[in-house]
């Protein structure tokens, strides 16, 4: 594991989820009673971008960790600028399949941007709603959300979609940073736990068979449709 930076890097964590969030009257999950965290906005994307996120969250080992195949059809739900979904484009290769989805048109159009920069042509952005992600039925291999599953405003709604979507066996992975853990720098609400998580979606027809602890300050939970 690299050591991390605290101090400037630890305050640019804390703000930058600060300012993204939109304004509204937080809801919670009937299930586990966990308060609802804000929506990242378009306008915190740059802080979805930033340099220091390779060494803060290790992404590259969070795809690692997943055994994404070449020709897999797989999703990037809560893709916001496709920081991930560029990533999965690579992983799958011109046989797979990337649907890149948002609730935020904004979102989709830095995402567009980057797909013709980096010449990306296996993803196809998705524009969801609050309640559907909008994916197709029984298609996906994998469905991954990175610091987004603890944003879903209507989470029961919304897993019930994923879950259609996934073929027979697939897996839904969440990554969370973990809320276990004061020291990560992080508002309470943008955390969560193992037992949370998995309260809330085995709730759903899934079961959680993996529990990643690999990266700095996130859980990578992995759920496989029942």
């Amino acid at each position: 594991m690299r050591t991390l930076h605290p101090g400037a890097h630890a305050a640019l964590l804390v703000f930058g989820v600060t300012l993204a969030v939109s304004a509204q009257q937080p809801g919670s999950h009937p299930i586990s009673g966990r308060v609802f965290a804000g929506v990242m906005s378009y306008q915190g994307a740059d802080w979805l971008d930033r340099p220091e996120r390779e060494e803060e969250e290790e992404p590259d080992d969070a795809i690692a960790a997943l055994n994404v195949q070449r020709g897999d059809i797989v999703a990037d739900v809560g893709a916001a600028s496709g920081f991930m979904s560029e990533k999965l484009s690579r992983k799958v290769g011109p046989t797979g399949k990337v649907y890149a989805e948002d609730i935020q048109p904004e979102m989709l159009d830095l995402l567009r941007v980057r797909m013709t920069r980096q010449k990306l042509t296996n993803i196809v952005p998705v524009l969801g709603t609050v309640d559907d992600p909008k994916l197709p039925a029984g298609t996906l291999d994998l469905e991954l959300m990175v610091d987004v599953y603890h944003e879903f405003q209507r989470p029961v709604a919304m897993v019930d979609h994923l879950r259609d979507a996934l073929k027979t066996g697939g897996r839904m992975v969440l990554v969370e940073y973990r809320k276990e853990d004061p020291t990560i720098p992080i508002q309470l609400a943008h955390k969560m736990t193992v037992a949370d998580a998995k309260m809330e979606v085995e709730a759903q027809h899934f079961t959680l068979t993996k529990v990643d602890e690999r990266l700095p300050r996130q859980h990578i939970l992995i759920f496989t449709k029942q």
